[in-house]
């Protein structure tokens, strides 16, 4: 158990000096020749459901969700509406505004985001990080996240991010979005 405990504080004390180790290391470049290619503008428009899980600093599961989400564009700016519904039977909204850049950037905006976050799509994922500030009923505490999201062959996107705070990582997100058929 003294060995198991050792390699954990190792690994952490590790992603702590050398923020490339680990989920951080990745980067879209890693992305860029494989297929199918991810283009927000298409494959966040129109109706999507998405269910997830959100882990908490010791990897047990410690909240669920659905979220309806809703992306319109008009050129290289639009909106991504999400309307999420939490098991505990919490609701919460976040409207982000995207506007896309050169070389597949983006940056993307929305109330309880501080300042802006940055954005690459390259080949079959996307990478957006920003800073996040959680509501006043889950502590108000303001964390960096690193998303992940990567584009399946039948249109679903498999979302994976972590939160940190002061470099440690307190929570994780997995969740799935799919295309509503109307």
């Amino acid at each position: 158990m003294k060995i198991l405990a050792l390699i954990l504080f190792a690994l952490l004390i590790l992603s702590l000096v050398r923020p490339g180790f680990g989920f951080k290391s990745q980067k879209p470049t890693d992305y860029a020749s494989e297929g199918p290619q991810f283009d927000i503008r298409t494959h966040l428009s129109g109706k999507f459901i998405s269910e997830g899980l959100i882990y908490g600093p010791a990897g047990k599961v410690v909240s669920r969700f659905v979220a309806e989400m809703n992306g319109a564009w008009d050129g290289q700016r639009g909106t991504l509406a999400e309307d999420f519904t939490y098991a505990n039977g919490g609701i919460q909204q976040r409207k982000w505004h995207l506007a896309m850049g050169q070389n597949g950037e983006f940056i993307a905006r929305a109330d309880d985001i501080i300042g802006d976050g940055t954005g690459q799509q390259m080949g079959a994922a996307v990478r957006l990080n920003y800073r996040i500030r959680l509501p006043e009923a889950s502590g108000g505490h303001v964390l960096d996240v690193t998303d992940w999201m990567y584009l399946m062959e039948n249109g679903t996107i498999l979302n994976r991010s972590e939160m940190r705070k002061f470099g440690v990582k307190v929570a994780e997100l997995f969740a799935t979005i799919r295309p509503v058929e109307e």
